[in-house]
């Protein structure tokens, strides 16, 4: 008999059985214990998420949910029935659709030979049909693609409309999205919550996976928190707030980011300066800004690529040569780009030399340098930022993303800068990471730095005081007071009227 999950949005929605249910699930891999007693229901027209670090079990969910992984104990039920057999991917994919982070279109094949991909029945192909049902499919949606156009010549976002619309064209009605905003801009993201409440307002249910806290908000209606293989709490977003949230991915004590900590007064005197700078690059074209941060300040660059804002923090390290304007800063400048991998290490070198290439002045002795010196200051800043090695001497290309990106910011805290300029600095790190990166971050301004922070997340953007919003070169409004809403932040950065 074929699955038909229609046959449950006429009831009552206190009858309709979960759309997809695991419970008591257990998995192991040799001695690793994934998930340990893991119990997780997604209802029909919600948008539940399923967050925690890395290596908290998540994946390994999402395998269980979709068939592709056997779990060794507890039982999975898709819409009140019991789950296809793992073989049967046919069965599968008829109920629940996975839209991962890396993209799993046929790039070769168009538009419509994507969203109808081994959908074909008898050796025929009717190609005029296929895309009569394509083009039909993507205005219902309100998706705005050509079916004839070949895959590979979409962006990012078009290419997960295409999935999107091909997990609604098999009838899955239980889609799980892991990491969807990874490779979307601002505007993009905006967008694709649009497809979200859309898809979810028709009874669809979403479990959806991102390391982005504040999309948590944004969107879902529950969370799931998952930590080292076990659920931690399940709860209404309204009911688990940033600290909270935090605290169960984490455990432990949580690096003191509150948006309150960040809404204090500053009254430190000017650290630096920038008057009537322009300039140009690949990276975005600046005309006229000015802006002043203080001591004990923390000042928000929010704009989309190519806005400028990164020209503005490579203008004030000296990586880019106005064209006119002065910058002045009293006292050093310590530096955190947005490529760690360019820019930020030498992955041939270890964790302690990397910590101190900023300060070989201070460690040399007659032109060496002092082994025990180096030492001293890289455990001190290791402790600092909490970095995972084996040694001061593991190659820093054998570490996390995480550790790798503590290491950028402890050697651009090792200089002890009067100003810190940061660039998206926890881009690609887990959660656990990011708090404490941030925390070191906040830190540094309470004990009396200038921090320029150049973000287009919000979840970064909640340790400044105040934030300047950059479109097309120029600085276009001022928020003052966090916490800061997404719309309004992205209807500045994109020159619209706020909602």
């Amino acid at each position: 008999m074929t699955f038909d999950p229609t046959t449950e949005e006429g009831r009552p929605e206190h009858l309709r059985p979960p759309a997809a249910e695991a419970e008591a699930i257990w998995k192991s891999f040799a001695r690793t214990e994934a998930l340990q007693d893991v119990s997780v229901s997604v209802l029909p027209g919600e948008c539940h998420a399923l967050v925690g670090r890395n290596g908290a079990g998540k994946s390994t969910l999402v395998g269980i949910l979709t068939g592709l992984l056997k779990p060794d104990a507890g039982t999975v039920r898709l819409y009140g029935e019991p789950a296809p057999a793992p073989g049967d991917r046919a069965a599968w994919q008829q109920r629940v659709a996975c839209v991962y982070q890396r993209s799993m279109v046929i790039p070769s094949l168009s538009v419509g030979e994507n969203i109808f991909l081994n959908r074909a029945e008898g050796s025929l192909v009717h190609w005029r049909e296929l895309r009569r049902q394509a083009r039909g499919l993507l205005l219902e949606w309100g998706f705005d693609l050509d079916v004839d156009q070949p895959v590979d010549e979409l962006s990012v976002e078009q290419k997960q409309i295409v999935e999107i619309a091909r997990a609604i064209a098999i009838g899955a009605r239980f889609l799980i999205l892991d990491e969807p905003t990874a490779a979307l801009e601002s505007r993009a993201i905006e967008r694709l919550f649009e497809r979200v409440r859309r898809v979810k307002a028709s009874g669809v249910a979403i479990l959806y996976i991102s390391h982005h806290l504040e999309e948590i908000y944004e969107i879902c209606d529950r969370a799931t928190v998952l930590r080292d293989g076990r659920r931690i709490v399940s709860a209404p977003v309204t009911e688990l707030d940033h600290e909270r949230l935090v605290a169960a991915m984490v455990g432990g004590d949580l690096a003191r980011t509150s948006r309150e900590q960040a809404a204090v007064a500053v009254d430190g005197p000017p650290r630096l300066r920038i008057r009537g700078l322009s300039a140009a690059t690949p990276l975005g074209s600046v005309e006229n800004v000015s802006l002043t941060v203080h001591a004990g300040e923390c000042v928000g660059l929010f704009g989309l690529r190519g806005s400028g804002a990164v020209t503005i923090a490579d203008a004030v390290v000296g990586l880019v040569r106005p064209s006119a304007g002065a910058i002045e800063i009293d006292g050093g400048v310590g530096y955190v780009p947005e490529d760690r991998h360019a820019r930020g290490f030498v992955p041939t070198l270890g964790v302690d030399e990397n910590l101190t290439l900023s300060i070989l002045d201070r460690l040399s002795r007659l032109g060496f340098i002092s082994g025990p010196r180096r030492r001293e200051a890289a455990d001190a800043m290791s402790e600092r930022l909490q970095i995972v090695a084996s040694s001061g001497e593991q190659l820093l290309s054998e570490l996390s993303g995480g550790n790798q990106q503590k290491v950028v910011v402890g050697r651009a805290l090792a200089v002890e800068p009067s100003v810190l300029v940061v660039v998206s600095p926890t881009v690609g790190v887990d959660v656990a990471s990011k708090e404490v990166l941030l925390g070191v971050v906040d830190r540094a301004r309470e004990d009396g730095t200038a921090v320029l922070l150049v973000s287009d997340d919000l979840d970064e953007l909640r340790i400044c005081t105040r934030v300047l919003v950059v479109r097309r070169g120029a600085i276009v409004r001022e928020l003052g007071t966090p916490p800061w809403d997404r719309h309004e932040l992205i209807s500045a950065a994109e020159g619209l009227e706020a909602a």
